[in-house]
Protein backbone atom coordinates (compact mmCIF):
# COMPACT_ATOMS: atom_id res chain seq x y z
CA UNK A 1 0.00 0.00 0.00
CA UNK A 2 1.18 3.51 -0.83
CA UNK A 3 -0.12 6.73 0.72
CA UNK A 4 0.07 10.18 -0.87
CA UNK A 5 -1.49 13.53 -0.02
CA UNK A 6 -3.82 15.02 -2.60
CA UNK A 7 -5.77 18.22 -3.03
CA UNK A 8 -9.30 18.24 -4.48
CA UNK A 9 -10.22 21.88 -3.99
CA UNK A 10 -12.74 22.30 -6.83
CA UNK A 11 -15.73 20.45 -8.27
CA UNK A 12 -13.97 19.99 -11.62
CA UNK A 13 -10.93 18.48 -9.87
CA UNK A 14 -13.13 16.00 -8.01
CA UNK A 15 -14.91 14.93 -11.21
CA UNK A 16 -11.68 14.45 -13.17
CA UNK A 17 -10.06 12.66 -10.18
CA UNK A 18 -12.91 10.13 -10.00
CA UNK A 19 -12.77 9.62 -13.79
CA UNK A 20 -9.01 9.00 -13.62
CA UNK A 21 -9.11 6.68 -10.61
CA UNK A 22 -11.96 4.48 -11.90
CA UNK A 23 -9.70 3.38 -14.79
CA UNK A 24 -7.81 1.19 -12.29
CA UNK A 25 -9.07 -2.09 -10.79
CA UNK A 26 -7.45 -1.45 -7.42
CA UNK A 27 -8.99 -0.17 -4.20
CA UNK A 28 -8.39 3.45 -3.21
CA UNK A 29 -9.35 5.02 0.13
CA UNK A 30 -9.48 8.70 1.02
CA UNK A 31 -8.70 9.46 4.67
CA UNK A 32 -9.67 12.78 6.22
CA UNK A 33 -9.45 12.85 10.01
CA UNK A 34 -11.41 9.84 11.25
CA UNK A 35 -13.36 9.39 8.02
CA UNK A 36 -12.36 6.78 5.43
CA UNK A 37 -14.29 6.70 2.17
CA UNK A 38 -14.00 4.93 -1.17
CA UNK A 39 -12.06 7.24 -3.50
CA UNK A 40 -14.22 6.10 -6.44
CA UNK A 41 -17.37 7.49 -4.77
CA UNK A 42 -18.03 11.04 -5.92
CA UNK A 43 -20.74 11.48 -3.26
CA UNK A 44 -18.35 10.23 -0.58
CA UNK A 45 -15.67 12.71 -1.66
CA UNK A 46 -18.12 15.61 -1.39
CA UNK A 47 -18.85 14.57 2.21
CA UNK A 48 -15.23 15.38 3.16
CA UNK A 49 -13.67 18.74 4.01
CA UNK A 50 -12.05 19.51 0.65
CA UNK A 51 -10.34 22.68 1.86
CA UNK A 52 -7.59 20.56 3.47
CA UNK A 53 -5.21 18.01 1.97
CA UNK A 54 -6.56 14.45 1.98
CA UNK A 55 -4.57 11.21 2.33
CA UNK A 56 -5.05 8.75 -0.53
CA UNK A 57 -4.30 5.09 0.26
CA UNK A 58 -3.50 3.13 -2.89
CA UNK A 59 -4.02 -0.62 -2.39
CA UNK A 60 -1.97 -1.82 -5.35
CA UNK A 61 1.00 -4.12 -5.61
CA UNK A 62 1.76 -3.49 -9.29
CA UNK A 63 1.35 -0.45 -11.52
CA UNK A 64 2.00 1.99 -8.65
CA UNK A 65 4.19 4.15 -10.91
CA UNK A 66 1.45 4.30 -13.56
CA UNK A 67 -1.14 5.22 -10.94
CA UNK A 68 1.07 7.95 -9.48
CA UNK A 69 1.74 9.36 -12.95
CA UNK A 70 -2.00 9.49 -13.67
CA UNK A 71 -2.74 11.15 -10.33
CA UNK A 72 0.15 13.62 -10.53
CA UNK A 73 -2.09 16.72 -11.03
CA UNK A 74 -3.76 16.07 -7.66
CA UNK A 75 -0.72 15.07 -5.58
CA UNK A 76 0.71 17.64 -3.18
CA UNK A 77 4.50 17.73 -3.54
Amino acid sequence: MKTVQISLNSIDKVKSFVNDITKFDYDFDLVSGRYVIDAKSIMGIFSLDLSKPIDLNIHAEDDVDVILATLDPYIIK
